[in-house]
């Protein structure tokens, strides 16, 4: 079956690097129109300036609770619908939870968990009234295993892996496919906070993703017939050992 996203209207939150800008760009070439959701506009509009009118920045805080409420109007005002929504962005806090700063735990969970929840929440009507959308939120390999390493995030990617998995119950008789994504670690910013002795050896060892081979199954997902959905995909490089 070929890649063909033609004629679909896609949103990507953390679609300025990462994961995100990989699903975004993998979109962009199998033909959909994509608007690109984050806070960093300088990097929105470098990426954006490379694959023309097709790539739509916004930008966005998801943090900002008015900002946030505000996203599904504002694509839907300069993208006219929406077909896929990718709900991406997050962020990392990891090591043993007694040296965790406390402010860092409630920003993550607020945007690894709450904003996921509010978005897809925003975006149900659209695509309920259209009787058809999908939905694809990046999750982790930690939602699958309790690694010792990252405690409270491994918390948030299995609170979103239930979220996903109970909202696709709610949703799959309206036409619409709801999926999670949950690769092992890759290439990406949010390793920048991994013990470096773990990071260095999990280099050396080839035990990475490159945010590109997620994109991949993104989009193997989102081309399969109406009638499949892929509930949940876990991948992670060969040579990594839990």
């Amino acid at each position: 079956m070929g890649i063909d996203l033609k004629g679909k209207v896609a949103a990507v939150t953390g679609a300025a690097s990462g994961i995100g800008r990989a699903s975004s760009e993998a979109m962009l070439a199998a033909g959909a129109r994509v608007v690109l959701v984050d806070r960093d506009e300088a990097a929105l509009a470098a990426l954006c300036s490379k694959h023309g009118a097709a790539a739509i920045p916004l930008v966005i805080d998801l943090l900002d609770p008015k900002a946030c409420a505000a996203m599904v109007p504002r694509i839907l005002e300069q993208a006219g619908q929406l077909d896929i929504f990718h709900a991406n962005a997050g962020t990392y806090v990891g090591g043993d939870l007694v040296d965790a700063d406390t402010a860092a735990i409630d920003r993550m969970l607020h945007l690894n968990v709450n904003v996921v929840m509010k978005n897809v929440h925003d975006v149900l009507p659209h695509m309920i009234e259209r009787r058809t959308g999908d939905i694809i939120v990046t999750s982790s390999l930690a939602a699958h295993y309790p690694t010792p390493w990252e405690p409270v995030y491994a918390a948030s990617k299995w609170a979103v892996n239930c979220f996903v998995q109970t909202v696709r119950r709610q949703v799959f008789k309206h036409g619409l496919r709801v999926g999670a994504i949950s690769p092992g670690p890759v290439i990406s910013a949010l390793l920048a906070d991994w013990p470096e002795e773990k990071l260095r050896e999990a280099k050396a060892a080839g035990s990475l993703l490159e945010a590109s081979d997620v994109a991949e199954v993104v989009l193997f997902m989102l081309t399969r017939p109406r009638g499949m959905t892929i509930r949940d995909v876990v991948m992670l490089p060969t040579n990594f050992d839990l």
